[in-house]
């Protein structure tokens, strides 16, 4: 698969590195070319580099991995509303969360993934990867003791949520279908919360029964 990655980040280094280990073509594209090139290189297996314009005219998925407040921007420079990411699958995996309060910065509106495909003409967005940090991504395989990780993904596209199972299914982990888009804004409060719980020591896996123990809720389901 042809992926190309909005970013030079960690995010963008983790995720992106899973796949090109994979085989996936990777192409990034940053801001500033001389990043794009050295995150390339680190990377390697064939990774390209180059500008975001042209990472959003790469393959058939695109991951956006870049810093909540840098999103509208990125997507303008890559030309998202002129149609550069139309007939994408486009991954969100970011997170707006206000620093130290743990909520979200987007507030009561529409959540993040939303917002980009209003922006990203024509795009098929996926939200997903956004519940951990890239230090779990770069792990090879993200499994722990009870199993692999699952990653819950939001999208309308079956196409191209299709496409981004595959992915995480090359990572050695478990795609976990989250609903459509709308429900994405509920992933992002969702990376809010567990957060709050991670950066005051606490292990919110604790909370989480099997599913096989809560059957009433499956039943009223």
């Amino acid at each position: 698969m042809r992926i190309g990655v909005l970013g030079t980040g960690t995010m963008a280094e983790g995720l992106a590195g899973q796949w090109a280990r994979a085989g996936h073509t990777v192409f990034i594209g940053g801001r500033t070319p001389a990043n794009a090139r050295a995150l390339a290189e680190r990377i390697r297996h064939g990774a390209r580099a180059g500008s975001l314009r042209e990472a959003a005219g790469f393959g058939e998925v695109t991951l956006l991995a870049v810093a909540y407040e840098g999103v509208s921007a990125t997507l303008e420079a890559a030309g998202a509303g002129e149609g550069t990411l139309s007939g994408r699958a486009l991954i969100d995996c970011t997170n707006a969360i206000v620093p130290g309060r743990f909520v979200l910065a987007t507030g009561g509106g529409p959540g993040v993934a939303e917002r980009i495909a209003a922006q990203a003409v024509g795009a098929r967005v996926v939200k997903g990867f956004n519940l951990c940090a890239d230090s779990v991504w770069r792990m090879t395989p993200p499994v722990f003791a009870d199993g692999p990780l699952a990653v819950p993904l939001c999208g309308d596209d079956e196409g191209a949520l299709e496409a981004v199972r595959t992915l995480v299914r090359d990572m050695g982990c478990v795609p976990l279908d989250g609903g459509g888009l709308e429900r994405a804004r509920h992933l992002e409060a969702t990376a809010a919360f567990l957060l709050g719980f991670w950066f005051a020591g606490a292990e919110p896996r604790a909370a989480l029964p099997p599913a096989a123990a809560q059957v009433p809720y499956r039943v009223r389901a």
